[in-house]
């Protein structure tokens, strides 16, 4: 049989990449510990996808609300707060539940993620949203609520907890220069550890996520971003990687996929026995394409909004796949039931 490098060309949408051949042989190496993992490839409904693989979903099954509307007082250089935008926004507690019972109704909604913008200390403050979620989960108990938690203490993941949220994320960043510089915020690492464990010591489901190449598309932190997350009894890993376009021209540079797709791998060796998801954020085109593959040969177990070419990477290596309508951080069922209940 030939090898995965060699195959790679087969793959139309990737003709034209470029890996690195050792790398992949790396790879290729650790298949049989991986190739019995299912991966899922995610299309949550707060933005639009479609692509030859796999369809979108023509429900908001699952959409993403900021109770900031586009407001962040950081202001992060990665981000500038734009990642907010294609959330629907929901800045009063009324208008959070109008909205959610709405789309109950109209489009059978799941499930959802809950954000928004931070305070100058990397704060959301959900507080008055949490009566919300309480009477969200009586009404329809199997509905799903993700949230991403800024930095928080063991009060509010315990606030969190008690209102029915079920899964929990954060950003677990590494680097305190990364902390000052891009995120423009006067705290330390271990702030970022303690959150981890004060969400840890609830029965949410965590799913943390780091950043790759945070630090104007350097790597720094990262290796100690993973140690902190196998310290502590997560859900799951999910793995990002910043996306330069957002930011002011000329502060970041591109991280090489090379350079990636080697994180992904020291996060699967980390993490043996945990999910490791790559979310949604990472640059476009044939720069993604390439992080895809290099996702589904690490032995990732998740991808949200795949490439073109990352369900035949998957049926080149062996590994079975589905697809899910939600956030990639949870999981609402069986991709088979999850996709027939989006034909409409």
């Amino acid at each position: 049989m030939r090898d995965w490098i060699e195959r790679l060309g087969d793959i139309e949408p990737l003709e034209d990449a470029v890996f690195d051949a050792g790398l992949v042989a790396e790879m290729q190496a650790h298949a049989a510990r991986t190739r019995a993992r299912p991966v899922r490839f995610s299309t949550p409904t707060f933005k639009e996808y479609d692509s030859q693989e796999i369809k979108g979903c023509g429900k908001n099954a699952f959409p993403a609300f900021s109770i900031t509307g586009g407001a962040c007082a950081l202001d992060c250089d990665h981000c500038k707060a734009k990642i907010l935008e294609p959330m629907i926004p929901a800045t009063k507690p009324e208008e959070l539940d109008r909205k959610v019972r709405d789309l109950v109704i109209l489009q059978g909604l799941q499930g959802f993620l809950l954000s928004g913008g931070s305070n100058r200390r990397n704060e959301i403050r959900y507080d008055k949203f949490y009566p919300v979620i309480e009477g969200l989960k009586r009404d329809f108990p199997e509905m799903r609520i993700a949230i991403h938690t800024a930095l928080t203490d063991v009060a509010g993941a315990k606030r969190m907890e008690a209102a029915g949220v079920d899964t929990a994320m954060m950003d677990v960043i590494g680097a305190q220069e990364t902390i000052e510089q891009v995120y423009h915020l006067q705290r330390p690492v271990e702030d970022f550890e303690a959150t981890l464990a004060a969400l840890s010591a609830t029965k949410m489901e965590i799913s943390p996520h780091i950043v790759i190449g945070l630090h104007y598309g350097r790597l720094l932190g990262e290796d100690r971003a993973l140690e902190m997350v196998a310290r502590y009894p997560t859900k799951a890993l999910v793995l990002v990687v910043v996306m330069p376009f957002y930011a002011t021209p000329g502060t970041f540079v591109t991280v090489p996929a090379d350079d990636v797709g080697r994180i992904f791998l020291r996060a699967r060796q980390v993490l043996p026995d945990r999910d490791v998801l790559l979310g949604c954020a990472r640059p476009a085109g044939m720069h993604k394409r390439i992080i895809d593959a290099y996702a589904v040969m690490a032995g990732l177990d998740g991808i949200a909004f795949p490439a073109e070419g990352a369900v035949a990477v998957a049926e080149m290596v062996g590994r079975p796949w589905d697809q899910a309508h939600a956030c990639c951080s949870i999981k609402l069922g069986q991709g088979e039931s999850l996709r027939a209940g989006c034909a409409a």
